[in-house]
């Protein structure tokens, strides 16, 4: 039996559902997933390996003009992911206006890799509104299936699959049947840390938070973490940590929990807040952070 193997990269404006979808397909939560958009800041692998195939999808940070060093540092992995990529998955949604971020577009249409536009949230509209963006969309990029999906309800997400392993090319796996991603569990312990901050706090507050884990100790039964957060301005320090403690609380228990359902393990975690003055325009800063 033909064996087939390739890196689909998935793409589109924020908050489209591109890290849902990306979940839904691995069948594992790896990408941040809040309702406030720009929740994913890191492009992030996600291997799903099956007979006769292995798709090594990449969710990365959502297409945006840049207004600071971070989301410039961002973009360069949605640049990079036009270059190094078998099959794109464009995903858009039901409400989104097809102008947004047209020169973006245009690129990725342009772009000699092969594509499939992906209409997501199709539980928000009805038929007659589908079949005009379906329409819209097979207009604006000629030749290019468009597909559309409920990834929260998992309505269409069969049919992407096998619309995604039909266009790999023929090839070994590039990683172990049993590896399900590239990153190690210290950066999925800050996501689970970040996305309880963006569930948490509102307006810039999530967006002006970087995550970093100072110790991270592994014991049998336990294991002991620490973590700091770090806040762009002396003013938000406050707010991180509430009134007696009472939001840093909040954020650190939601956080443990779901970090030992994904570890398997107790959890003893520790969280501290600091001020990086201004850190998303920082080289120092964003170097550190893994971002340069």
């Amino acid at each position: 039996m033909e064996h087939r193997s390739g890196f689909v990269n998935i793409l589109g404006n924020p908050n489209v559902g591109k890290s849902t979808l990306m979940n839904i397909l691995v069948g594992a939560k790896l990408s941040v997933t809040t309702p406030k958009a720009q929740t994913t800041r890191h492009r992030i692998m996600g291997i799903l390996t099956g007979d006769g195939y292995q798709i090594v999808y990449s969710d990365t940070p959502g297409i945006l003009n840049p207004k600071y060093k971070l989301q410039a540092a961002m973009m360069k992995s949605v640049e990079s992911a036009l270059d190094d990529a078998d099959l794109i998955l464009y995903v858009t949604d039901t409400v989104e206006s097809v102008s947004k971020n047209e020169e973006h577009l245009a690129r990725i249409i342009a772009s000699p890799v092969q594509k499939i536009i992906v209409i997501n949230k199709i539980d928000l509209t009805n038929q007659d509104e589908l079949e005009k963006m379906v329409e819209t969309w097979s207009t604006i990029a000629p030749g290019v299936p468009v597909l559309p999906v409920s990834a929260i309800k998992k309505f269409n997400t069969d049919l992407l699959l096998r619309e995604v392993i039909s266009r790999l090319p023929s090839g070994p796996p590039y990683f172990p049947e049993d590896q399900l991603t590239d990153r190690y569990d210290r950066f999925f312990v800050t996501e689970i840390i970040r996305g309880k901050i963006f569930e948490t706090y509102q307006k810039e507050i999530p967006y002006s938070v970087e995550v970093e884990i100072e110790s991270y100790t592994e014991e049998p039964s336990i294991n002991r973490i620490a973590a700091v957060i770090y806040v762009a301005r002396d003013s938000q320090k406050g707010i991180i940590i509430g009134h007696k403690g009472s939001m840093l609380k909040r954020v650190g228990t939601g956080a443990r929990k779901e970090m030992e359902e994904f570890l398997g393990k107790k959890v003893f975690l520790e969280l501290y807040v600091r001020v990086a003055h201004e850190w998303r325009d920082n080289p120092r800063m964003l170097k550190k952070f893994g971002y340069l």
